[in-house]
């Protein structure tokens, strides 16, 4: 059985089609997803999903690149992180990417995350582009590791994976890994220990081969899974073992039966 540790299944393209992707994480042998909170104003519909299927757990955070909305502050992520369904704080972090110029609101955004994360005793879902300094400059100055977490849908260096490693956290790998230029990401899956890895789809993007280009879902998890074992050379029902252990010790509050 496998965990897709990161997707966005409340997004419009899942939501329409909710019973044909649950039919297809049964298929696949998906146990268990996390919906993933990008903005306050969804997170009622990603709990309400989390509450209405056992298997669906839920975060609760602003994802950073969304501005000039309401800045979430750490007491309120913790008030609405005390539902039994919701798991994680995130995802959060920072992403020099996709916006430029004064971002200082973004690591003000990431802060509070990491202190709600450390209030509430829970882990942190981290999304980091084009920002690793920052990323773990901060992570540092907040103290991070107290709540520890997962990098997830991690591009970035071998480097930054191993800081972030050193501060308690898990590496968490996507759909990438499978396309055709990812040497680096695959090199960096191959040197990550598997103690310390978790999967996910990060759905509906990033579809991996073989169905790249489609509207990605969290039956693709397995996908993901078969390219770990086909890196590290191990067979896939130990990928399976170890990276829903994995998410089990760090998602605390998960029933997993």
């Amino acid at each position: 059985m496998f965990i897709d540790s990161h997707c966005h299944i409340n997004f419009p393209e899942l939501m329409i089609k909710m019973e044909d992707v649950l039919a297809g994480m049964k298929e696949k042998k998906i146990s268990h997803a996390l919906c993933v909170s990008v903005t306050l104003d969804k997170f009622p519909e990603i709990l309400e999903l989390a509450k209405k299927y056992e298997h669906i757990f839920a975060s609760v955070g602003v994802h950073p690149d969304y501005e000039n909305i309401s800045e979430p502050t750490p007491s309120q992520l913790v008030e609405l992180a005390k539902d039994k369904k919701v798991v994680a704080i995130g995802e959060t972090g920072l992403d020099y990417f996709r916006l430029t110029g004064d971002l200082n609101w973004q690591r003000e955004r990431f802060r509070n995350h990491i202190q709600a994360a450390i209030s509430a005793n829970l882990p942190l879902i981290i999304h980091t582009r084009n920002a690793r300094e920052d990323t773990i400059r901060i992570m540092k100055d907040e103290s991070a590791n107290k709540a520890t977490g997962v990098m997830h849908c991690f591009t970035e260096t071998y480097e930054m994976a191993k800081q972030a490693l050193d501060l308690g956290f898990y590496i968490s790998f996507s759909g990438i890994i499978t396309f055709k230029n990812a040497h680096e990401l695959r090199d960096t899956v191959k040197k990550i220990p598997l103690e310390r890895m978790l999967i996910e789809t990060d759905s509906p993007y990033l579809a991996p081969v073989p169905n790249r280009g489609k509207t990605n879902e969290p039956a693709n998890v397995a996908y993901v899974a078969e390219k770990v074992a086909e890196i590290k050379n191990i067979p896939v029902e130990e990928v399976a073992i170890a990276t829903t252990k994995n998410f089990s010790k760090l998602f605390k509050k998960c029933n997993l039966n």
